[in-house]
């Protein structure tokens, strides 16, 4: 990925490409708008299995441990926390490079504190 994705456009069109940049892990814990056929069975390919709530308009109501998706939270506290920082919440550097290095910035202040 050479940039960022403009605001409007949603997080799972590219959501294969930010993980796929990770090594595969366990479980991937993801709220019902990465809820897509193509991404779990993607998921299932990298062993990777899929804590995702379905959508309620979903014919097919998928099964998800909901034991481990009660620890997002965690990680939605912690994007929460990054938005407190302007130049990250209004995506102000369009460049990756600066975008991550603020975010690695920001993490370590928060850490700090």
């Amino acid at each position: 990925m050479h940039g960022l994705t403009p605001g409007n456009v949603h997080d799972c069109k590219v959501a294969q490409l930010c993980i796929g940049a990770m090594p595969p892990s366990a479980e991937l814990v993801a709220d019902k708008g990465y809820d897509s056929r193509a991404l779990r069975e993607w998921l299932i390919g990298r062993g990777t299995e899929a804590v995702i709530p379905p959508r309620k308009n979903r014919k097919i109501q998928y099964d998800y441990d909901r034991a481990i998706y009660k620890q997002h939270n965690v990680v939605e506290r912690m994007f929460c926390r990054f938005k407190d920082w302007r130049r990250i919440a209004t995506r102000f550097d369009r460049n990756l490079k600066n975008f991550m290095g603020a975010i690695s910035l920001a993490a370590a202040v928060i850490w700090w504190l």
